[in-house]
């Protein structure tokens, strides 16, 4: 009996470590979820500043996204092999480091291949920050409670990057929003190492080296399919060889994975329909949410005229609200069971995106888009904390790694994905009404490109909504677990 009141008390008042160690991961999550969108608000003044074109400005974003979509894989299988916080530590090193380099470039080509170097230091430290949360927390309240936090950073790490980015380039320049990740890193992993335990290493540790080629590079052959598709047609000749080396590299590597012993991503992880669900929950999720911020920055700053400042506190209350409500599903989760607090986000988060679909060239932000991004951000909060914690649940311990990195995947692809297929929409319906409204308003320019602009972007808010509504059937068809049934004890690991 006094054992059981031991660990009921241990579980409500998690050792001081155990925050430290809760404060570094997240943190670092935080630093490589911003990311996007903290350089995102700075383009126009990196476009001016280092001469980019209007179809190279892109890549500023892409050359990341490319690299951290191909490599995630990859880098959620190095912690579960050479070990966790050291390869955590590395991944938020060369994050920083890339990210300070970076900051001085001189030229386009160099700001790029920074870029791709931040995208490998990212795609190793997310997914072992993941396993570091499911390793160092047991099973129960307190993991639901750490992946609450976790989960809170994650989906308001898009928001917090507007706010940040928006602030440091009208004060400062566009270069910090690039060296403000150097002395985050740094601290970061000398901390890591007081706060966090070193995994154990798998005995039979050996990397799949045919596995992570084919992985990596069907990966980034798909991430650059979508990219490519955004900006140049689905019928161009790249985009077409780029999703025919996807397929066979990809094929070639689940072929591969079947017969490996010691496989990059194990089979065994799809054995779980809950698990499998969790996965198309997160694509489609992803694909939604991530096309929102991308018209919503445009829209606020394009059409109504905000600052880059301005426009980032627009997006305060997503952050907010975000983890407000992952606090709430963290400890509702016990009570009402994964699927339900998953089915309700996808219902909130389709109906915040409807709610945009009708926003028009003139829409009040307090009556029209602050409510419409709260209901997407309270349908993030409730999706994230249960969709995190089944993706990871009952996983092996030398399984950590690479199925967060799965999870990280679904998320990254799922924002490609959605992204170049939203950006079609958008590009058909703005040149249609750019069209029908030519003679109407061949004198206003300005309204003509805010009119076409406004439908584009409403009827990409419109396909979004679609993109739920399958998340909303996954979730019913897949979901099946409810934490109160997992056991109390941590399956191993741990921290120091």
């Amino acid at each position: 009996m006094a054992t059981t009141e031991a660990h009921s008390t241990a579980v409500e008042s998690p050792p001081a470590h155990h925050r430290l160690a809760l404060a570094v991961i997240a943190t670092a999550q935080l630093m490589v979820v911003l990311d996007a969108t903290i350089v995102n608000i700075a383009l126009p003044h990196i476009q001016t500043a280092l001469g980019f074109s209007a179809t190279g400005l892109s890549w500023v974003l892409n050359a990341y996204t490319l690299v951290f979509g191909g490599l995630l894989l990859l880098g959620g299988r190095t912690g579960d092999i050479f070990g966790r916080r050291r390869m955590f530590q590395i991944g938020v090193l060369l994050f920083a480091l890339a990210s300070l380099a970076g900051g001085f470039a001189p030229t386009q080509g160099f700001l790029l291949a920074m870029r791709a170097l931040q995208g490998v230091g990212g795609a190793i430290a997310s997914p072992t920050a993941l396993a570091l949360v499911t390793s160092t927390f047991a099973e129960g309240p307190e993991r639901n409670r750490a992946f609450g936090v976790y989960a809170a950073v994650s989906g308001a790490g898009a928001a917090v990057g507007l706010i940040l980015g928006g602030v440091l380039t009208d004060l400062l320049s566009w270069r910090f929003v690039l060296f403000v990740n150097a002395p985050i890193g740094i601290l970061l992993a000398i901390a890591a190492q007081y706060v966090l335990k070193e995994s154990d290493r798998r005995k039979a540790g050996v990397l799949d080296v045919p596995g992570a080629v084919t992985s990596t590079v069907g990966m980034a052959a798909l991430v650059y399919g979508f990219i490519h598709s955004a900006t140049n047609g689905w019928a161009q000749t790249a985009t077409i060889v780029s999703f025919a080396v996807a397929a066979v590299l990809l094929t070639v590597f689940v072929v591969i994975e079947s017969r490996s012993r010691n496989p990059l991503m194990p089979l065994r992880l799809f054995q779980s329909r809950t698990r499998i669900g969790s996965y198309i929950v997160m694509l489609v999720t992803g694909a939604a949410v991530f096309a929102m911020f991308y018209f919503l920055t445009q829209y606020v700053q394009d059409v109504k005229g905000y600052s880059p400042l301005k426009a980032g506190f627009a997006f305060l209350p997503v952050s907010a609200v975000i983890i407000v409500v992952a606090q709430i599903a963290s400890r509702a989760i016990v009570r009402f069971g994964a699927q339900t607090l998953i089915v309700s986000g996808t219902i909130f988060t389709g109906f915040g995106l409807l709610w945009l679909s009708s926003m028009g060239v003139a829409a009040p932000y307090l009556t029209h888009l602050l409510p419409a991004i709260c209901l997407i951000a309270v349908g993030m909060g409730l999706i994230f904390v249960p969709i995190t914690l089944t993706a990871v649940a009952g996983v092996e311990e030398r399984d950590n790694g690479i199925a967060s990195a799965m999870l990280n995947v679904c998320q990254q692809v799922g924002g490609t994905i959605g992204l170049s297929a939203l950006v079609t929409v958008f590009t058909s319906a703005s040149r249609h009404e750019a069209k029908s409204q030519a003679q109407s308003l061949a004198n206003n320019p300005v309204l003509l490109k805010a009119l076409a602009f406004t439908h584009g972007a409403d009827a990409a808010f419109k396909v979004g909504a679609v993109f739920t509504l399958l998340g909303l059937v996954a979730a019913l068809v897949f979901i099946r677990f409810s934490p109160s049934e997992a056991p109390a004890a941590p399956p191993g690991g741990g921290v120091g």
